[in-house]
């Protein structure tokens, strides 16, 4: 029988969070190592672990992966989330550079200055209505499927459910504009692997608080 993979991160959601979404959404039961201290990410360094000395790091199938989109296509991909042929592959990864790239300002957001919080709420709002949400409205709208590639899940519908999730816990009424959008983020949140995923208990990290932000600074801070 195979290991389960363990995922090496601090306890928060962060980059390893995408990763969690995926391997939940299909069904893989996984492991953590918490980091907790500069010295346990100094021991992984020097044990030649990390590729470019960086976390993520993902233990999986007698390989230490790094880099978060090589992690999530490599997951993907192994269990049938990045679509059956070179076009379909493509469409997903290409929504979900778009969509990792606003959900690396809710990462961001909590080691922003507290004046400069609220000022991003704000930016993060404006940018996911105007910019983004539309682009994947419009593509709901035009197919009249389930999902946004190959009427299938994808990695693309995973990444776009957990950023509409995490901009929802700062601002509720975001999807309002979005018939589509509200349909669809509904309908992926009753998927069997993904409901437990979002139950309480899982293991989904809650929104970050001071201590996972003192905790990244105390390990990652020259």
């Amino acid at each position: 029988m195979a290991a389960r993979p363990k995922l090496h991160y601090p306890n928060g959601r962060g980059r390893m969070e995408s990763v969690r979404w995926v391997l939940a959404a299909a069904g893989v039961e996984f492991d953590e190592e918490f980091l907790e201290t500069k010295e346990q990410l100094h021991k992984l360094q020097d044990g030649n672990h990390l590729l470019f000395q960086q976390v993520p790091m993902v233990e999986i199938d007698g390989m230490k992966l790094v880099q978060t989109r090589s992690i999530l296509h490599y997951i993907a991909d192994k269990h049938n989330l990045f679509g059956k042929d070179l076009k379909e592959r493509t469409l997903i990864d290409m929504y979900v550079e778009g969509t990792l790239d606003l959900l690396e300002l809710l990462i961001m957001h909590p080691f922003l200055k507290p004046d400069d919080q609220q000022k991003e709420v704000v930016n993060m709002a404006q940018k996911a209505i105007i910019r983004y949400f539309p682009v994947f409205e419009k593509i709901l709208r035009s197919h009249g499927q389930n999902f946004l590639v190959g009427n299938q899940l994808s990695l693309a519908d995973v990444i776009l459910l957990q950023t509409i999730l995490a901009l929802e816990e700062k601002i509720p009424n975001i999807l309002s504009a979005f018939p589509f959008l509200q349909e669809y983020t509904v309908k992926l949140s009753n998927i069997p692997t993904i409901k437990r995923f979002l139950e309480p208990g899982s293991k989904k990290k809650p929104p970050p608080d001071e201590i996972y932000v003192r905790t990244v600074y105390n390990i990652f801070r020259p």
